[in-house]
């Protein structure tokens, strides 16, 4: 990979993660069934996920009782905000790169 050449964020860039991202870049907060649902993971694997990315920085996790059960509440953290839409841009120049004549290409 070239200096000038966009780097991707290793946390982010895992399908499962960016699904996570993306769809908690939509709302302010999410809970962990509508979570599940949108993005078809497990139970297990959504949590395990859920781990790394507030073990990153990216996502906060607030654990809360409703009528005496269990809810489990994230929302995306300034700083995931501004990594997932960084990672996005990342993306759109990989890919206006790509679509670039070749004489244009760096």
């Amino acid at each position: 990979m070239r200096d000038d050449e966009p780097a991707l964020d290793r946390l982010i860039h895992e399908p499962a993660r960016l699904a996570i991202l993306t769809v908690l870049s939509s709302v302010e907060s999410a809970d962990f069934v509508f979570l599940q649902r949108t993005t078809g993971l497990t139970k297990g694997n959504l949590s395990s996920h859920l781990s790394k990315l507030e073990d990153g920085g990216l996502v906060a996790i607030e654990k809360t009782f409703v009528r005496r059960k269990p809810n489990t509440s994230v929302a995306l953290t300034a700083e995931g905000r501004e990594r997932t839409a960084r990672h996005w841009d990342q993306l759109d120049l990989m890919r206006a790169r790509a679509q670039a004549p070749a004489d244009d290409r760096p």
